[in-house]
């Protein structure tokens, strides 16, 4: 089975994720598509197993299998919850809306330690480019605002929230280069603070319902396995009665 027929055949959940989810698209905004495929069982039983993620078919289209994202998701990977809390859903069959009444199983206290890793990672590079052009890349100091908020917000109220609402102008103005990068720098000392404060007094658990996430996993796996085998052939001396090496 080629990769592209995972996604455009086995498809659960899609979204829209990038500026458009956030609510900060503009008029020259990429359409970013995210989705999760759930790769038929009887794929993993030979030698060749199924990718574990797909980019593509479409331009700007990334996708992962089922078991691949729920494994990111419970390590609290920004990217993979972000696109679970899309606003904007393209697609959901029952599989995908079963993922989906999951989402609370994924969050946990560990969400503060993978935001602010993933922020201080965006951090070095706007410092890099502060020190060799004079000027950090603009819309990446907007999300990187964008996302500080997020994980203080989350740690706040437990509830991840994908859309900027009423700061979008303010971060828009980010991305113009109309906030002095000093400014910039003091929000984004402030939102590390506070999210280091709520961290301390947050109601999220302590670790994600992992047990729950992998009942799901494998009634999923299990129902796909009774379904035809994608590539049925017979196999010379077996026929489709099991009887092996039998005229």
């Amino acid at each position: 089975m080629r990769p592209e027929s995972l996604v455009t055949d086995h498809t659960i959940y899609a979204c829209v994720m990038g500026s458009r989810a956030f609510g900060l698209a503009t008029e020259s905004s990429d359409t970013d598509l995210r989705g999760v495929f759930l790769a038929p069982t009887s794929l993993f039983w030979g030698f060749e197993k199924p990718p574990t993620h797909v980019e593509g078919p479409a331009d700007e289209q990334f996708s992962w299998e089922l078991e691949r994202f729920c494994e990111l998701a419970l390590r609290g990977n920004p990217n993979v919850l972000e696109c679970l809390h899309s606003p904007l859903v393209e697609h959901a069959d029952a599989t995908g809306r079963e993922l989906l009444s999951l989402r609370g199983a994924f969050l946990s206290r560990a969400v503060h330690g993978t935001f602010v890793r993933y922020a201080h990672g965006q951090r070095r590079k706007l410092d890099a480019d502060v020190r060799t052009h004079g000027a950090p890349r603009w819309k990446h100091a907007m999300h990187l605002l964008r996302l500080l908020t997020s994980a203080r917000d989350l740690l706040r109220t437990g509830v991840l929230t994908v859309d900027v609402g009423g700061r979008r102008e303010e971060l828009l103005a980010v991305k113009r280069g109309e906030v002095p990068w000093a400014e910039v720098e003091a929000r984004m000392n402030r939102l590390a603070a506070e999210a280091e404060e709520a961290a301390a007094h947050t109601p999220l658990p302590e670790e994600p319902d992992r047990r729950r996430v992998e009942d799901f996993l494998i009634r999923t796996r299990r129902a796909s396995a009774l379904e035809p085998y994608p590539h049925e052939e017979v196999v010379q001396g077996v026929e489709p009665t099991g009887r092996i090496g039998q005229p």
